[in-house]
């Protein structure tokens, strides 16, 4: 099993408690690969498929995901580039961010429009977020969703809307139903479905994006239950109180992460539902965005 996240990785700055900052790697889409590389089985290759620069922190980005444990043969260098950077700030574990990310490399990586069609022709699953859309330019995301279009593996989408990065609501709901219609396994938030669907209900959001085409929608609701929705089924699964939570940087991202690594080794929605919780819970407890 090989599965690739696509998207960008960005230099983290994230605060320490005590006023100062630690220096990180990580994104949406990164955050999703390392919990996929720490919960799936180690026989399973997960990949990294972005594009990054040829300066320093670059490589130090290129050689932190190898240590890790995510092959990084997907990723392009390309010569006189380099790599976003944001920072975090806190209030009561609730984050916010500060972004540089207008001249990143990431923003480049279709360019070479033979690139994402070899990335996914090894790949049995595929893992991408809005926020991979929203950095390319319109021209890109069309050779995107055509490569996702002829892609016959899993397609996993997290629509992850992040208003700044798009030039209408309007234009990322487009987008957002485009791939939800490709999608075999669809991750919206109730936030994503409020902002982008106009709609509160997650009931009503599930079975509407089920009946435009994705084959499996969940919906998260932060501590709240998670809605499902798949083939003549619908149902909401709660879950007890957890702890107070520490930083709440890549929870989603970690749900997705046990979401999607026990549904590819045979679990069913409620159990996959259930672990990505366990991995919502614990990225929580932990400052930045990435599983201890």
């Amino acid at each position: 099993m090989r599965i690739v996240c696509l998207g960008e990785c960005m230099v983290e700055l994230a605060p320490t408690g005590d006023g100062t900052f630690a220096l990180g790697f990580a994104g949406d889409t990164f955050n999703t690969a390392w919990a996929l590389r720490k919960t799936c089985p180690e026989s399973w290759e997960v990949g990294y498929a972005t594009a990054l620069g040829d300066d320093p922190v670059s490589g130090d980005m290129l050689r932190f995901m190898a240590k890790s444990g995510i092959c990084t043969r997907a990723i392009q260098i390309l010569p006189g580039e380099t790599c976003g950077l944001y920072l975090i700030q806190l209030t009561a574990g609730e984050r916010s961010f500060s972004y540089w990310r207008g001249t990143s490399a990431a923003r480049k990586m279709v360019d070479d429009g033979s690139w994402l069609p070899r990335v996914l022709a090894d790949a049995q699953a595929v893992f991408l977020s809005g926020i991979s859309l929203a950095i390319l330019s319109q021209e890109h995301r069309d050779a995107v969703a055509a490569a996702l279009e002829a892609y016959t593996g899993t397609l996993v989408f997290d629509p992850n809307y992040r208003a700044r990065l798009w030039s209408s609501a309007a234009l990322a709901r487009d987008w957002f139903l485009r791939i939800a219609a490709r999608a075999d396994i669809l991750l919206p938030s109730i936030e994503d479905c409020n902002a982008l669907l106009g709609t509160n209900s997650a009931a009503g959001a599930a079975e509407a994006l089920f009946a435009s085409g994705a084959r499996e929608v969940i919906i998260t609701d932060g501590a709240g239950p998670v809605t499902i929705c798949t083939e003549g089924a619908l149902s909401a699964l709660a879950f007890d109180e957890g702890a107070a939570p520490l930083d709440t940087t890549g929870a989603g991202d970690a749900f997705n992460a046990g979401y999607l690594s026990a549904r590819l080794e045979g679990q069913t929605p409620r159990q996959a539902a259930a672990e990505g919780r366990r991995l919502s819970q614990l990225a929580i407890s932990t400052r930045g965005a990435l599983l201890p």
